[in-house]
C-alpha cells in the first residue's frame, strides 16, 4: 500500500490502470482534455502491477481500475470522476492540485 501511495502523490495526478480497460482510457482522455498530463501506471504491464493492485483494492478501489490520485488524494475510480465531472467540479479540482492553469 505505501508503495501506490508513494506513486500516487508523486504528481498531480496519477491514474493507475490497465492497457485493456477501455474506461480507464476514457478517463485518460476526459482529463487530459482539460489539459492535464497525468502519470499513468499500466498495472498488467508493472512489474508490480499485481502488488499495486491488490494495495489499490485495500484502499477501497473496486473494481481496481482506474484507480485516480488528484492532488495528492486518492480521488476513486470512473464513477467518482464522471461525477465530478459532471457537477462541473473536476476542472476546478485540477486547477487547485496545479495539474492545469487557466
Amino acid at each position: 500500500m505505501d508503495m501506490v501511495m508513494k506513486l500516487g502523490i508523486s504528481s498531480p495526478v496519477v491514474i493507475f490502470t490497465k492497457s485493456s480497460c477501455c474506461i480507464s482510457h476514457s478517463i485518460e482522455t476526459l482529463i487530459r482534455s482539460f489539459g492535464a498530463n497525468p502519470i499513468i501506471y499500466e498495472l498488467d504491464t508493472h512489474p508490480n502491477g499485481k502488488q499495486m493492485e491488490k494495495a489499490l483494492m485495500e484502499l477501497g478501489c473496486h473494481p481496481s481500475v482506474p484507480a485516480i490520485f488528484i492532488g495528492k488524494e486518492l480521488v476513486g475510480g470512473a464513477n467518482e470522476i464522471m461525477s465530478l465531472n459532471v457537477r462541473g467540479k473536476l476542472k476546478q479540482l485540477l486547477i487547485r492540485a496545479n495539474a492545469i492553469w487557466v
